[in-house]
Formats: structure tokens, C-alpha cells, sequence
């Protein structure tokens, strides 16, 4: 039975924090032992360019920094290919390609990337290349001829971008080559709130706690969780719903049991904040201490991990630059 293709991955613009975790890294070491699939775990250093491009020294530095967190995580590189997007040429030239297949209107019209414009505040300023990202990713996705790309909810505007491209190039070319995707929306996805309870985990929001995090500071994270506001004396009852302690319990404690014993003592008075953040310590420490000994361990050997990557690279490589003599052959360029 031949296996399906996954394509997946992360822009390097820091270490990943436990948002990656649930919303990714946990499900990707699910499928790659499952057998059934040929994941590729992209890199995607030219990405983050788009809306870093005055920091490529931070971007180099984060693609060790990334690597060492799949392998720490369990990604095991002999059953997932790990990649670094700007050492693959085939896929910029791809992307060129494909440019000339869409407008500038349908580009702006993507949901996805008019969020993120207003989020980033780039109003007028936008960078060409952040604009045009999700053609660099429909070209990256092509070239694996991945099958499946996981994706939350919101980015499925991305996966019908680029069938829409799939549909044009095999259409204007009268070739079949290009085939569509689609994708992989976890069960049950959600994205994991940061500390402050606001927003989505991010670095750049400063609410993450970061795999690499050692056990002084994951307390101290912790200790910085937003509760209930209101909930000022022991005695008094507290508010579960919205309260971050119990999110990250929701999340990361499989004593399901314990947990709605807490939330129901906290709910009628008599339950301390600082008594649940411990529990919530004790529980996280539990769960991750193996994960960042293992970060620990590769950090030793950074040319280890450097020497991984260039390997899921090279991989890389045979796969897409034969699929890119392909392509030329369809549009009649070799």
C-alpha cells in the first residue's frame, strides 16, 4: 500500500513553546509511528523571512533551535524527513511559477492572511513577500505532492489556495501532474491560551512557556498564571471558566478525575490559587521533564542535530528537485 504524503512544519523565529505541543508536535509523533505515512517536516526559514527579514542571524540560530525540539519531542529522523525550506531551490522557483497563476485580489481575499496583516499592524506596509506566502506554501505543499497538511480550522483557506493553483497550472499546461490536498484538521483542535489568559501562546506576546524551560522557570510561569481576579481570599468561591490553571490542567492532566475534583472545590470556596498552581507544577514537571532532558542531551551535540537536519535536507532535495524537472517538462521549459 503505497503511504500517504504529510507535509508539516514551523517557521524558526524562536524555540517552540507548549502551544506547538498540543496544536502540532503531539499529533506529528502520533503519525509517524503509525507507519502509515511519509511526513516531511518543513522548516521554513524563508517564511519567517517575510515579516523577520531584519533578524536572518535569529532565524539561522532558531533552525538548530527548532530541530532540537522535534527530535526532543520524539520526532525520530528515520521515520520523518526534517527540512530546511531556504536549501530546497526547487521550491522558490515553484513559487514563481505559480505566481503568475493568480491576481493580486485573490491573494488579498484570503481570510487567513487578512487577519494576520491586522494583527502584525502592517496597515499600508505590507511586505510583498508576507503577502504572497500562502503561493510559497501551495508551492511547497506541490512539491512534496503531499497528500494531507495538518492545519488548524483557520488555515484551510490556505489548503483551498492552492488547489485553486493545483486546478489553474493543470489546466493552463493540459498536464495532470499537480495533484490537490487536503487537510488534516485534528479532532478536538484547539489553541492552547497563554499565561495571561488573553491570547493565543506566542513568543512575541511574551505568555509562552517554552519546552526548553527548566524546572525553576516553568514554576515561576506558572506562578504568573492569570486566575480569577476576583477570587481574593481561600474561603471564597472561584471562578473556573476562563482561568488558566485549569485550561493547562484540561490540557496536560490525564487524571481527569482529580482534576473536576479541584475545579468543583475551587468552584464552592475553600481552594487556595497558589495550592492548584502547585498541583498544575507537579503535573506539568511530570509530563515534560523527560522531553527537556532530552533537549538537554542534544544541545551537547549541536552538530549532531545540525548533521540531522542536513540529511532530512538532502532527502529533501531528491524529492523535490526531480518533482521540478517534472513540472518544466509540463510547461514545455526543459
Amino acid at each position: 500500500m503505497t503511504k500517504k504524503v504529510i507535509l508539516t512544519g514551523d517557521r524558526p523565529t524562536g524555540p517552540l513553546h507548549l502551544g506547538h505541543f498540543v496544536g502540532s508536535l503531539q499529533n506529528r509523533v502520533k503519525l509517524q509511528n503509525t507507519g502509515d505515512y511519509e511526513q516531511n517536516i518543513l522548516i521554513a526559514d524563508m517564511q519567517a523571512l517575510t515579516d523577520h527579514f531584519d533578524q536572518p542571524e535569529k532565524i539561522k540560530e532558531n533552525i538548530t533551535e527548532v530541530a532540537m525540539d522535534y527530535l526532543a519531542v520524539g520526532i525520530d529522523p528515520s521515520k520523518s524527513t526534517i527540512c530546511v525550506q531556504s536549501q530546497l531551490p526547487a521550491l522558490p522557483e515553484l513559487t514563481m511559477y505559480f505566481l503568475n497563476l493568480l491576481t493580486l485580489n485573490q491573494v488579498e481575499r484570503n481570510p487567513t492572511v487578512k487577519e494576520e496583516i491586522r494583527q502584525k499592524n502592517f496597515e499600508n506596509k505590507i511586505p510583498v513577500g508576507f503577502l504572497i506566502y500562502p503561493v510559497s506554501q501551495a508551492a511547497d505543499i506541490t512539491a512534496f505532492g503531499a497528500d494531507l497538511v495538518p492545519v488548524g480550522a483557520d488555515q484551510i483557506p490556505m489548503i483551498e489556495d492552492t488547489n485553486f493553483i493545483v486546478r489553474k497550472f493543470n489546466s493552463t499546461y493540459k498536464t495532470e501532474i499537480l495533484k490537490e490536498a487536503n487537510a488534516m484538521v485534528p479532532e478536538n483542535f484547539s489553541r492552547l491560551v497563554g499565561l495571561d489568559g488573553k491570547a493565543k501562546m506566542s513568543k512575541s506576546l511574551g505568555n509562552a512557556i517554552y519546552l526548553k524551560d527548566d524546572t525553576d522557570t516553568l514554576f515561576k510561569k506558572i506562578k504568573q498564571m492569570y486566575t480569577d481576579p476576583n477570587h481574593l481570599r481561600v474561603e471564597d468561591p472561584g471562578e473556573v471558566q476562563g482561568n488558566v490553571v485549569f485550561t493547562y490542567l484540561d490540557a496536560f492532566d490525564d487524571d481527569k478525575k482529580t482534576v473536576q475534583e479541584l475545579k468543583d472545590h475551587y468552584s464552592r470556596g475553600g481552594l487556595g490559587d497558589m495550592k492548584v498552581k502547585k498541583y498544575l507544577y507537579e503535573v506539568m514537571e511530570h509530563k515534560f521533564k523527560d522531553i527537556r532532558e532530552k533537549r538537554t542531551e542534544f544541545a551537547k551535540d549541536i552538530s549532531q542535530v545540525q548533521q540531522i537536519v542536513k540529511e532530512g535536507t538532502e532527502r529533501a532535495q531528491d524529492i523535490t528537485n526531480s518533482f521540478m524537472l517534472k513540472i518544466k517538462k509540463s510547461m514545455g521549459l526543459a
